[in-house]
């Protein structure tokens, strides 16, 4: 069952190759003898995992037959999960057991999907290599010396390695689509508001949204059906469907195998799709070898049908300022709540309330998540509120407009998912802009909040995967995965898998 894909998992289990419980003790048994080498989870509960496992069993025995009833998954660590330690990759949430289910944790369990541990990742979601992480760095199963990306890069590893067929992540400047790409897998950020927020710890809150993250398009389009759907908790769920019917009930809503079933058929052609190629996305700072894995991808969607035309994003070199004026600004706000005082680490010494405060926060959270919060704090200060929040709002706005333009003369936008494939641990740590810059091409679709897939397009500089980067307008997920899933259907580069040494 090694590699097999949820769609080919589903059928397995469906005609009785192998149950529930069977495939999860063979998961546990690959992820206990790869925690060491790649660091991917936090947390692995078996006992909780095999529960889950035999009751999704008996419910096939009983004639149930939803398509991941009894599949294991794994949830990014910002999760909260029912009785699962919820860590955020922190110090602050090191002994933290969620007492309720985040939404997608809840959308996931209704599926019939099992949870089988919770994955490393970035402390509170700040990072882009997985290295900010309490718990230790994640590595990279193509070459564990080389970063997996982040911050959702538990989740991309483990999908890597095979120890989970998918997993959840969340994307809040390329979280989602920046390990995906680095890792190997496919990865969708959809568009925000499209994935319930409620119970995901929040970093920042007008960019951050769940996303699904699997080997294919078509894994993914299976988990987003499961994942997406109005959540009436969530202040910024989106309460209406595309077309305008109501979902006041908050039911699933069962879009994205049809539509990748209607547009996406083997056989056809991709002869009404028009793909724009950014010409801010080609420029200096892309390497060499990422550069040519994806021509090698657009000439193929062209073979297929696709026509391709030269777009501009003229405000795309300003998306990295802005953000980390606007993701710090949030995350300030957000983590004040982290204090010391009702959950979360609290010094074991101090002299009077102020110093709990300052020791506890100053031992909880980890040297990027200090420097955000000071730095949101700085921009959202008297003086320099308007000199820097309110610029970099208005850069944002000019940023969507971009993409609006750009979407008049095309259907999607195509380009390099990250400038490099997988740089070497520790290699750029000491050195924060540059860390940031890793997110130069997938930052702008979370400022304008929307959907963005990431799928393996070919392999660069010392065998690593390269990524494809395909961005739409709002409620474009189908065609996004379809156009995706039209490319895997001819290409087997997400079929390729690193090798596994410590089996």
């Amino acid at each position: 069952m090694h590699g097999l894909t949820l769609h080919e998992l589903g059928r397995a289990l469906a005609e009785r190759q192998i149950s529930s419980m069977e495939l999860t003790q063979r998961l546990l048994a690959d992820i206990g003898r790869a925690a060491e080498p790649l660091n991917a989870f936090i947390t692995v509960d078996p006992e909780r995992a095999l529960a889950a496992a035999r009751a999704a069993d008996q419910r096939r025995a009983m004639g149930d037959a939803a398509p991941l009833l009894g599949i294991p998954i794994a949830h990014k660590d910002i999760f909260c999960a029912r009785g699962w330690r919820t860590t955020c990759g922190s110090r602050m949430l090191e002994g933290f057991v969620s007492p309720y289910d985040a939404g997608v944790v809840e959308s996931c369990e209704r599926a019939g999907l099992v949870l089988i541990g919770k994955t490393n990742m970035d402390e509170f979601a700040m990072g882009s290599s997985n290295e900010t992480s309490f718990f230790g760095p994640v590595h990279n199963p193509w070459d564990p010396a080389r970063v997996p990306g982040g911050s959702s890069g538990g989740s991309a590893a483990a999908v890597a390695a095979r120890l989970v067929p998918a997993a959840t992540g969340t994307d809040t400047g390329g979280s989602i689509r920046q390990p995906a790409a680095l890792s190997g897998i496919t990865g969708l950020k959809p568009t925000y508001g499209l994935v319930s927020r409620f119970g995901m710890i929040a970093f920042a809150s007008s960019l951050d949204q769940a996303g699904p993250m699997a080997t294919s398009a078509e894994d993914c389009a299976l988990l987003l059906d499961a994942m997406a759907g109005f959540d009436p908790r969530d202040s910024t769920a989106i309460e209406y469907l595309p077309d305008g019917a109501a979902n006041a009930s908050g039911e699933q809503w069962r879009r994205y195998q049809r539509a990748l079933a209607e547009l996406a058929a083997v056989d056809r052609p991709l002869a009404d799709v028009r793909i724009g190629l950014p010409e801010q996305y080609f420029g200096p700072g892309l390497s060499d070898d990422v550069r040519a894995a994806v021509d090698a991808a657009i000439d193929q969607l062209g073979r297929l049908g696709a026509r391709t035309k030269s777009v501009s994003l003229p405000n795309s070199a300003l998306s990295v300022p802005a953000y980390y004026v606007l993701a710090p600004a949030e995350a300030s706000s957000n983590l004040s709540r982290f204090d010391g005082v009702r959950y979360g680490h609290r010094a074991a010494e101090y002299a009077d309330l102020m110093e709990m405060y300052c020791r506890s926060r100053a031992e909880g959270f980890g040297a990027e998540v200090r420097r955000r919060i000071l730095i949101g704090t700085y921009v959202l200060s008297h003086g320099y509120y308007d000199a820097y929040y309110v610029k970099a709002q208005k850069i944002r706005r000019l940023i969507a407009d971009d993409f609006a333009r750009a979407f008049r003369d095309v259907d999607v936008v195509l380009g390099p998912t990250a400038p490099s494939v997988a740089f070497p641990l520790a290699a750029k740590s000491a050195d924060p802009v540059q860390m940031y810059l890793n997110d130069i091409f997938t930052i702008p679709a979370n400022l304008a909040g929307l959907p963005a897939l990431s799928l393996p397009c070919g392999f660069g500089e010392g065998g690593l995967p390269v990524g494809l980067q395909c961005v739409g307008p709002v409620f474009s997920e189908a065609r996004l995965l379809a156009i995706a899933h039209r490319y895997q259907a001819c290409t087997d580069w997400h079929r390729r898998m690193p090798p596994r040494p410590w089996m």
